[in-house]
């Protein structure tokens, strides 16, 4: 008996260990990721600049300093020929070769200056622009030898600077690295998180109310549960084919949309609600309607004043696994069209938009090595978001357990 009890004991101690082990390594891993993504990604938020001094009388622009005011700036602006005179400005200031140091679209901080201050086209002024990419990622330490010692030489003259990236959380896409944002991205994903949200919560806890609470015990039943079951373990791209067929190709409704691709993720999202909100339902002790019906409480108030609002923790965690799901699905949105490149942030929920995943993949795919940090940083932004969103779930679920 002393040898038993001494092996059982030393099976509880080796259980305890393993279980401590699977939670520490879970950490570490969760750890490693999180280091590399910011360590990656930290560079993206940062921006070199350099600062060309620009001769605006010399640069040629036939401009009148009265067209800079009002709505017809940017037309007058656009066919200005700043772009040129931008590059003609870092030509003369830094040799030949002074244009292929700074972005090809420093020129659009140039404007950006000439709108905010007309007077310049008077005189002259420094302007900050954005480095090229190649100088941009030797000045975060990751170049060619070459343009390190550029790098170098512009440091010490003082004209090198590392800026906070604002235009990377306020920016859309773009084919320049130097100029790209993120934020289109983002604004797509919380128009489309909230389309899926309005639908899929709604709809998936009325079905498990209905299901767990009024419908009756047949085979019609059990068939809507086996298909809600497999529903929920089907394939994304799977949705993603159903909301081509039926809300693009039937409904027409408008491609690369929010309101499309929220509508496809809620039919992703639904079944996993129906059967959370379900097992969260069932959980709600019968005494709390037997009570509730002895009091003199209705069938229907019995369900909305008494079950489900003890059920509504669960249900939330349910909600949450099914959004974080679907916020980070990419699949089923490229086959409604949502990998457009998207260069002005959508204003409604018909606007053409993307999302953090699809743009996250795109990114990964450019070839210029100024999107590898864009991307690792991009994947920061959409963790941050997953964070938030959960976080607020996990608030509103903690709120409504009090109620127990």
């Amino acid at each position: 008996m002393q040898r038993r009890v001494q092996r059982r004991y030393a099976a509880e101690r080796r259980f305890r260990l393993l279980g401590l082990a699977a939670i520490v390594g879970s950490a570490g891993f969760l750890a490693f990721l999180l280091f590399t993504m910011v360590m990656n990604g930290a560079q993206g938020f940062l921006q070199t600049r350099i600062d060309v001094p620009v001769d605006f009388a010399r640069a040629g622009l036939s401009l009148d300093p009265a067209r800079l005011k009002g709505d017809g700036a940017d037309l007058a602006l656009a066919g200005a020929g700043l772009e040129d005179a931008m590059m003609r400005a870092a030509i003369a200031h830094f040799g030949r070769g002074g244009d292929q140091l700074i972005s090809r679209s420093a020129w659009l901080m140039l404007r950006d200056q000439l709108k905010a201050n007309p007077e310049l086209l008077a005189g002259r002024a420094v302007v900050s622009v954005p480095a090229a990419t190649e100088i941009d990622v030797a000045a975060k330490g990751l170049g060619t030898p070459e343009a390190e010692a550029i790098v170098t030489r512009l440091k010490a003259r003082g004209q090198l600077h590392m800026h906070f990236n604002v235009a990377f959380l306020t920016a859309a896409d773009s084919s320049d690295p130097t100029i790209v944002g993120i934020w289109g991205a983002l604004k797509g994903s919380i128009f489309t998180m909230l389309v899926t949200l309005l639908l899929a919560f709604p709809v998936g806890v009325l079905a498990a109310l209905y299901l767990e609470e009024y419908a009756p015990r047949n085979w019609l039943t059990d068939l809507i549960e086996v298909s809600i079951n497999n529903l929920a373990a089907v394939p994304s791209i799977i949705f993603g084919l159903l909301g081509l067929a039926v809300f693009l190709n039937l409904f027409d409704l408008p491609r690369s949309a929010s309101l499309v691709g929220g509508m496809t993720l809620a039919l992703m999202t639904m079944p996993v609600i129906v059967i959370a909100g379900r097992n969260a339902i069932k959980a709600v002790p019968p005494s709390i309607r037997d009570a509730a019906l002895g009091i003199g409480a209705s069938p229907v108030q019995v369900v909305f004043h008494h079950v489900l609002p003890l059920a509504l923790p669960g249900i939330l965690t349910g909600t949450i696994i099914g959004m974080a799901r679907a916020l980070g699905e990419t699949a089923p949105l490229l086959m409604i069209g949502m990998r457009a490149f998207i260069a002005t942030p959508p204003t409604r929920l018909t606007d053409p938009a993307t999302v953090l995943p699809v743009q996250i993949f795109l990114w990964s795919d450019e070839v210029s090595r100024g999107f590898v940090e864009k991307t690792s940083a991009a994947i920061i932004v959409l963790l941050v978001f997953l964070l938030a969103m959960n976080g607020f779930a996990i608030y509103l679920r903690n709120k409504f357990e009090t109620r127990w």
